[in-house]
């Protein structure tokens, strides 16, 4: 069986931009960028399903920082309309180290992915992708993990091109997600924003160092970094915890696309991770 296994690390700096000034970086950017080849015009939806402990450990672990850090989820490229057993999903690993990002993933029909998943049973695989499969069951296992929270956000991509060939910037918009009915086919399900619509997540991705161009149209438009992620965005925003300092709150976020966007202020409420058992 060849080897569906796909694993890449970079580096990630996260911008929260309003819709319209979005649309005229991303015009300034294809100057010097090309679309992703998989990207069309209006972009394309991304769904992602996270698993979690029933103390959310990987949420509290991001909300503290820690140097090392992980999350499972299953993952659909496309609208989710006429999702079948059959559609390809990837169940995806995505850790932290320290500063770099890595992903590891394999795809697989839906059905197939829910059966290692949910129903926490060896599927059959390559012998190159038996490392992550076995990692895969013994994290749903051994911390018990179940379906959480699903993001969902219309993307559209950019890559770099010449020397450019490791970045890749995305924009997020129309980001929102739901708390129950967690089947990618389920009909009518009911999805909420969890950022607010006005706003779109700005992401650069690279392998090494950010090209100095980039920085320096960060700088022109006054982009300032966040740390905001969409699975503690709809963590919060479903009441599942108490809002942190890293809550996109509408009322610290510009409102007219001339504004720049902000950093959540030091006075949103921090919070406290509650004890848990055992990290085994």
């Amino acid at each position: 069986m060849a080897s569906r296994l796909h694993a890449f690390n970079r580096y990630e700096l996260k911008y929260l931009v309003p819709v319209e000034q979005a649309a005229q970086i991303r015009d300034e950017l294809g100057e010097r960028m090309d679309r992703d080849l998989h990207s069309p015009v209006g972009g394309y939806g991304v769904w992602s399903l996270y698993y979690d402990t029933p103390q959310l450990r990987f949420y509290w672990e991001k909300i503290e920082g820690l140097k090392f850090r992980r999350k499972l989820r299953i993952r659909h490229y496309g609208d989710l309309d006429g999702v079948t057993d059959d559609s390809p999903v990837c169940v995806e690993i995505k850790q932290r180290v320290n500063r770099v990002t890595q992903k590891r993933r394999i795809t697989l029909p839906y059905a197939t992915a829910r059966k290692l998943c949910d129903e926490r049973e060896m599927i059959e695989h390559s012998a190159k992708e038996n490392a992550f499969v076995d990692e895969v069951l013994e994290l749903v296992v051994r911390l018990n993990l179940q379906p959480t929270a699903i993001t969902g956000y219309q993307r559209e991509a950019l890559v770099g091109r010449d020397q450019d060939t490791g970045l890749r910037v995305t924009f997020d918009r129309r980001i929102r997600g739901r708390d129950r009915d967690f089947h990618f086919g389920t009909p009518n399900a009911q999805n909420r924003f969890t950022v607010p619509p006005h706003l779109s997540v700005m992401e650069i991705k690279v392998n090494e160092r950010t090209p100095y161009w980039i920085t320096d149209l960060a700088a022109r438009r006054n982009l300032s970094l966040v740390r905001v992620s969409k699975y503690v965005q709809s963590i919060e925003a479903f009441g599942l915890a108490p809002r942190s300092v890293f809550h996109v709150r509408e009322e610290d976020l510009p409102q007219a696309p001339a504004l720049v966007p902000l950093v959540p202020t030091p006075a949103s409420r921090t919070t406290r991770r509650p004890t848990e058992a055992s990290h085994s």
